[in-house]
């Protein structure tokens, strides 16, 4: 089975894997910005999440095979990739396991190490979704905010909803085996994984899950990593700051840092 992915522009292929419980619908605006720069974006969704298909089995190891395989048939010999989060881990994970086929790496906010279970009042959240009675993204909005306040997450997991079949709501996302596969998201990279390519790691200004400290480790995997934050930006640091991020990644990908 292959990915599901929205392709633009042409060029180089670069690819882009989003985050938990995203989609690539959540970097079609830069998508495009990348575009112009003479990339052909792959923004691709991963198993269990948008448009791909749904699998009970859930790893990186496995979503970095569904990645290859992705390659495979798009005949992608060699990419420039960038994962947020979630994807960030996938693409450390492909990049230390076929690293002929990576040109440049990108890992937006999130570092190598393992990370505690913090997605449970979500998962719970979208599980008290009835469809039966909930028949419009407002309402689905308005039940939402008595579990989870931050409007801006609400809107990024309201994004998952689409029309399973007329006047009857659902979600992309597999959120049965998201929900029972859930630590697999926190592992950490292997630790004898290495990528000796050209490797950037940007991580929100205001957002903690990059440490000073975990250059360190960043390093002992990948050798040749530049590692700097993004200022007025949190975890969803290309959303938070969209023309900063644009603008660190151009210079990266134009060997200026």
């Amino acid at each position: 089975m292959i990915l599901h992915s929205q392709i633009i522009g042409e060029g180089t292929p670069f690819v882009i894997l989003h985050g938990f419980l995203g989609m690539s619908d959540n970097w079609k605006t830069l998508g495009r910005k990348f575009s112009e720069l003479g990339y052909q974006m792959h923004l691709v969704d991963q198993r269990n999440h948008g448009r791909s298909f749904h699998d009970d089995s859930f790893s990186y190891e496995i979503m970095a095979e569904d990645l290859l395989h992705y390659c495979d048939f798009h005949e992608l010999n060699e990419i420039v990739l960038l994962g947020h989060s979630m994807g960030g881990k996938t693409a450390m994970e492909f990049a230390t396991r076929y690293p002929d086929r990576v040109s440049q790496l990108i890992v937006a906010d999130i570092a190598p190490k393992s990370y505690p279970q913090h997605h449970h009042e979500i998962l719970k959240a979208l599980a008290t979704l009835n469809f039966d009675e909930i028949k419009t993204r407002g309402m689905a909005d308005e039940h939402l905010s008595n579990y989870i306040k931050e409007t801006g997450v609400r809107l990024f997991l309201l994004k998952n909803l689409y029309w399973e079949e007329k006047g009857r709501l659902g979600l992309r996302m597999n959120l049965k085996v998201l929900t029972e596969e859930n630590i697999e998201i926190g592992k950490a990279l292997p630790k004898d994984a290495v990528y000796n390519g050209d490797t950037l790691f940007v991580g929100g200004k205001n957002s903690g899950y990059i440490e000073t400290y975990d250059e360190i480790l960043i390093k002992n995997h990948f050798p040749k990593a530049t590692v700097t934050w993004l200022a007025n930006a949190g975890h969803w640091l290309h959303a938070d700051n969209p023309t900063g991020f644009l603008e660190i990644i151009a210079k990266f990908l134009q060997k200026e840092i």
